[in-house]
């Protein structure tokens, strides 16, 4: 039954995939983009496909699927439901630093040095909210309630460096906020498929680790878990995955809450089904969003960003009023 599930999965991805290749501001049909693929030189659409619209299907699948799983990673972490990058202050440090880079240096260096400004602020707010949390050991609590307020500290200090920003660097900023995938190259999908692929191996090996936590620390101990290490180590692979979704493909929030729940309603919360899995459905979930953004307002191609909070807002509610105290 499980194993049928994520075939399903698996099946809906590659589906979504085709989907996106078809549609756009210039339809094409299944065949034709089949034979852009296969004889580029022989087609009149192969720059369409393997240029504008294949990377960034591509991004979007990598970019969704590295947020789902740093989202699982984290909530097995702080044993809350509730959690993902955004809480402990991942994304906003690295939106704060990519605003930073494009008000300061934007007009002297080139954008490409735009994923590494990004990449180090959410490496830098990790720290941070780390060393602030420490105390006599990690808390999942203190590291949540640090991370909030980092978060909205972060955030504060992103929303004054736009105020006192020109024109064309606080526009840019606030389309890359939004998160949005227009323009993607290849070099982009490269990277971004490096960090997932260095990094998802890691975080499948933890899966057993990840079960023992959620049972708490005391029982996590019993089994042989070295509980402070392996919290470093989900919380490392959390934030590299988290920070470098965002630095190539900016604020995309709510992925890695949503992805990791609808997720574990398909095949249960046993981490070795539960991150694959979610890797899958937050790829999806960004792909859909692109592909809204794209064709649904035509000729505008809105972010994807804006799709995806219209969603994960109402989810995020829907969560807490489930999980509201009963009387």
């Amino acid at each position: 039954m499980i194993a049928g599930r994520f075939t399903l999965l698996v099946l809906a991805l590659v589906a979504s995939v085709a989907l996106s290749l078809c549609l756009g501001s210039f339809a094409t049909s299944p065949g034709a983009v089949w034979r852009a693929l296969l004889a580029p030189a022989d087609s009149d659409i192969a720059f369409i496909v393997w240029e504008l619209r294949l990377p960034r299907i591509a991004l979007a699948v990598t970019v969704g699927a590295a947020l789902a799983v740093a989202g699982a990673l984290l909530q097995a972490l702080v044993r809350n439901p509730l959690a993902s990058p955004d809480v402990i202050g991942v994304t906003s440090g690295a939106a704060f630093a990519a605003v930073a880079f494009l008000a300061l240096a934007g007009s002297t260096l080139s954008v490409a040095w735009l994923p590494l400004a990004a990449l180090s602020g959410a490496l830098a707010s990790a720290l941070v909210v780390f060393a602030l949390a420490w105390r006599n050991g990690l808390s999942p609590i203190r590291l949540v309630l640090v991370g909030i307020g980092f978060a909205a500290a972060a955030s504060a200090g992103t929303t004054l460096v736009i105020v006192l920003s020109d024109d064309t660097a606080a526009m840019t900023a606030y389309v890359w906020l939004t998160g949005s995938l227009y323009a993607t190259q290849w070099p982009a999908v490269g990277q971004m498929t490096l960090w997932l692929a260095a990094v998802l191996p890691v975080s499948l090996g933890l899966a057993r680790h990840m079960d023992a936590l959620a049972l708490g620390d005391g029982v996590a101990t019993g089994l042989g878990v070295a509980v402070l290490r392996s919290r470093l180590v989900l919380l490392g692979c959390s934030v590299a995955l988290a920070g470098a979704a965002v630095a190539f493909a900016g604020g995309l929030s709510f992925v890695g809450l949503i992805a990791p729940h609808l997720a574990a309603r398909l095949v249960g919360r046993s981490a070795a089904r539960l991150v694959p899995s979610s890797a899958l459905v937050g790829a999806m979930i960004v792909l859909h969003a692109d592909l809204l953004g794209r064709v649904a307002f035509l000729p505008k191609d809105l972010p994807a960003g804006i799709f995806v909070a219209g969603i994960g807002a109402p989810f995020f509610v829907y969560l807490l009023f489930r999980a509201r105290p009963t009387r």
